[in-house]
């Protein structure tokens, strides 16, 4: 079942649970893909044939092994993009995933593992998400999301979520940055040691090492 709306699917369903464990529904899916529930019903239904995902009505929808390996490569091929877009072309880290989304579907197996090569096979983007290698493998270090990180803990920033570009610019303008180091106190966050104010929103698009 190749098609690129059903990897754009797999990654979603992938990326839902990468960083929390509660499984994803066919209308937080429908939701994360801006299409109509009765859409993804169908799909779910089709991957779910091909052997993709398991789905029981009104259930969550789960990755099998096979559907896990094919979202592992796109999320390598759209991670690979990102940082290649930030470090060869100069973009900031709040433009590149939409551009990202395009190109993971157009380039090929060969222009994506040049790019790897070139790029010091690294193993985060620029956001600090995993980049799989090539095998799907991946790692990943404890973390803690910002709003559940308690008093006394200090943790460098591990991950910033990079759905919203506007939040992601506001941000890096209060100085926040992948291994940026956080210490929530009973008074607020310090930054590098300073109190800082973060813009509404950040505690929930925010990792930290645990």
């Amino acid at each position: 079942m190749a098609s690129p709306a059903a990897d754009d699917y797999l990654k979603t369903v992938y990326a839902h649970t990468e960083w929390q464990d509660a499984p994803i529904t066919p209308s937080v899916l429908a939701a994360k893909l801006g299409i109509a529930p009765s859409s993804v019903t169908e799909m779910v239904k089709k991957l779910a044939a091909a052997g993709l995902v398991s789905h029981v009505p009104y259930g969550a929808v789960r990755l099998t092994d096979a559907g896990t390996q094919r979202a592992l490569a796109m999320v390598r091929r759209h991670r690979l993009i990102e940082t290649w877009l930030v470090q060869e072309f100069d973009y900031g880290w709040d433009e590149v995933h939409d551009e990202a989304e395009v190109l993971e579907h157009t380039i090929s197996d060969r222009l994506l593992e040049g790019i790897d090569a070139r790029l010091g096979r690294p193993r985060f983007d620029p956001h600090g998400d995993a980049i799989p290698d090539a095998s799907g493998a991946i790692d990943r270090e404890p973390f803690v999301l910002l709003a559940d990180a308690p008093i006394g803990h200090t943790g460098q920033v591990l991950r910033v979520d990079d759905r919203d570009p506007e939040l992601l610019r506001a941000l890096e303008a209060a100085g926040v940055a992948v291994a940026a180091t956080v210490t929530i106190t009973a008074s607020g966050i310090e930054l590098g040691g300073a109190r800082t104010t973060l813009p509404e929103g950040a505690s929930g698009v925010v990792w930290l090492s645990a």
